[in-house]
Order: C-alpha cells, then structure tokens, then sequence
C-alpha cells in the first residue's frame, strides 16, 4: 500500500556555486519524504537508507510556491524521481514554470518514474535505480523517441551497483540508446540501507557490508564507471544545461569537477583546494570571464589562481583545457586494469 500525504512544503534550496554531482543553482523537490521499500534514496541529501513502508508527501501548490520564491537562478534541478511522479506531475509542475522564466532545467528520473517531453535547455537525468536492465531499456528507448538531451547517472550500492558485468552492461545499453552521458552517483549509506542491500546476501558479503571499508572500492567503481563511459563516447559526468556556453558558472563546474577529481585520487590536495576557491570565486563574479578574457588577461581577477586562469584561458578558446584532460585521464581507470597516482603541475 503506498500512503500519500498531501501538503508537503516544496523542497527549495540555493547554491552560491556548483557543487558535484548535479552543479545547479537551485534545487527544487515538489515531493517531500520519499520512501521506497526496501530502500529508499534522497537524491538531494545523497543518502540511502531502509524503508519498511512506501509513502511519500507531496506539494500542493508548486507554481504558486515558487512564485512566492524571492529569485530562482538557473540551472535548476528539479527532483522527480520514483514513482510518485506517475501519479501528481508536480515534476512536470516545476519543469512548466522553468520553461516559463526561460530558467535552463536538469530533470532527475528513475527507473520508476516518468519522462518529460523534449524542452529547450532541458538535460533528463536518469537515476538507473533500481538497476532493472529491461525497465531500463523501455526507459532509455522512450528517451531517444523524444528526442531528449538525456543521460545515466548510477547510484553506487554495493555489491548490486559494483559489479562489473552489470556497469558494462548499463554502459552498453546506455551507448546504444544515445545517452550524453554516464555518471557514477556516490551515496551516504546508513545502516538500515546496509541491512537492506544484506538482506540476501551470504556471510562473506554480510562481513563486508558492516566491517571493512567500503570506500576504496567506492572510488575505484567511480572511476571505472566514467572510463566505460568514455570509452564508449559518452561524458562521465551529468552535463548541466547550457553547458555549450562559455558561462562563469559553466567555468566553475569545470573547476570544481577536476579540484573533486584530484582530492578523490590524493592528488595535490593543497592545488585542488585552490582550484575549488577560484570556482567559487569565478560563480559570483560580477562580470562574465568572456568579457574580461576580450579586454585583458583573466590574471587581472585577483581571487584566482595561476592554474586556473591558464585553464580557463585555453577553456574560453577552445573548450578544453590540458590541465584538466590530464586529470580526467588519471581519473578514468578501469578496476579491472588497476589504479593510477602521481602528482600534477600546471603542465598536467
């Protein structure tokens, strides 16, 4: 039985900066306390936890809500994930007035939900859980019919989201469909999710769940996921919208994704640090990079460091940068070939 609570208030939060793993500026879940028996996952808080019943509060009055709103800045993700969405179209809600504020959307589903129709400046997110391959083919199929700018991102739950037959398989389904992208989700697992994702598991794995440390292999199944997905030519992260555009958000996302690359492998903690200030340095800034980069040299903006204004410098000119194809080259590493490590320089 599935107990719907009415009257939930909408879940709004603001970002001053990117952050990983979805890199907008608002955050907006017209569905509150979402449950899912036996286990339930808070795409915002990036928490699994157990579920023994399934229920879920809902937002009444979305359009009038973020009305209320003082500002909404774009990207905005909408959260519309599970079945929920099925039943109220309050996802549909929010993606409706984005369109109408012309506010670039990312929308988040999942393997139970429901996908929207092809929008401007609208990337879908499919959250690929639970990993039912045939659900997820319907999905993926429905996807490409619409024409959507659409990619996977991959709850990390081990053992059924770590193993390797099963990320090749997402990877080639994921290609053969026409997904931009493929992008490993890292979760904050409590206890009960761990009870759950134990539930039929043998001693061995049991032990492994509660006693050892699971995040070395976390991050190693991190940077496999992302070396199949480039593997096979599709991005290994979840494309913002827009992100054609040379925007000093767009700027920052790609600041702060290597900076949380480079921390993830221990490498130079101290340069990913400074490259994580000047994204959030390059979010507020007053004018746009494109317009200081035509003037002058971007080492007139004060806040930012050496390596970020020669990344951002070969960014703004070309879109890539070789500092940062250096990283995302130590980062993608299958597990079944082995690690890498090392230092980096402003040379990569």
């Amino acid at each position: 039985m599935i107990l719907y609570r009415k009257a939930a208030p909408l879940r709004l939060r603001r970002f001053v900066a990117p952050a990983t793993p979805f890199w907008c500026a608002t955050t907006v879940a017209p569905y509150g306390a979402k449950r899912a028996v036996p286990l339930s996952i808070d795409y915002l808080a990036l928490r699994a936890s157990g579920a023994e019943k399934l229920e879920v509060t809902v937002s009444e009055n979305v359009r009038a809500e973020l009305e209320r709103a003082k500002s909404i800045d774009g990207p905005v993700l909408i959260d519309a994930v599970e079945a929920a969405e099925l039943v109220f179209r309050r996802g549909e809600e929010v993606l409706a007035f984005c369109e109408s504020q012309e506010l670039p959307a990312l929308y988040l589903a999942s393997t139970e939900g429901v996908l929207p129709e092809a929008r401007r400046d609208l990337v879908v997110a499919i959250a690929a859980w639970p990993l039912d391959l045939p659900r997820l083919t319907s999905l993926f199929a429905r996807a490409q019919a619409r024409d959507l700018q659409w990619g996977v991102t991959l709850p990390l739950l081990h053992p059924v989201t770590t193993d390797l037959a099963a990320l090749t398989a997402l990877a080639d389904l994921s290609q053969k469909y026409g997904a931009k992208f493929l992008a490993p989700l890292v979760l904050d697992i409590d206890a009960t999710a761990k009870q759950a994702l134990a539930a039929n598991a043998d001693e061995e794995m049991f032990s492994t769940l509660f006693h050892e440390d699971l995040e070395p292999l976390l991050v190693a199944t991190e940077r496999h996921l992302c070396a199949l997905a480039a593997e096979r030519g599709m991005d290994d992260f979840i494309l913002p919208p827009r992100w054609s555009e040379r925007s000093n958000w767009n700027a920052a996302v790609l600041l702060t994704r290597t900076a949380a690359r480079m921390m993830a492998m221990e490498l130079d903690h101290d340069l990913a640090s400074t490259l994580s200030r000047s994204a959030g340095a390059i979010a507020t800034l007053g004018k746009p990079l494109t317009r200081i980069a035509e003037a002058a040299s971007l080492s007139i903006i004060g806040t930012i460091d050496e390596t970020s204004v020669a990344v951002l410098t070969q960014w703004l000119q070309s879109g890539r940068a070789e500092f940062v194809d250096a990283v995302d080259a130590k980062w993608r590493v299958r597990r079944d070939y082995g690690a890498g490590g090392g230092t980096m320089n402003e040379e990569g």
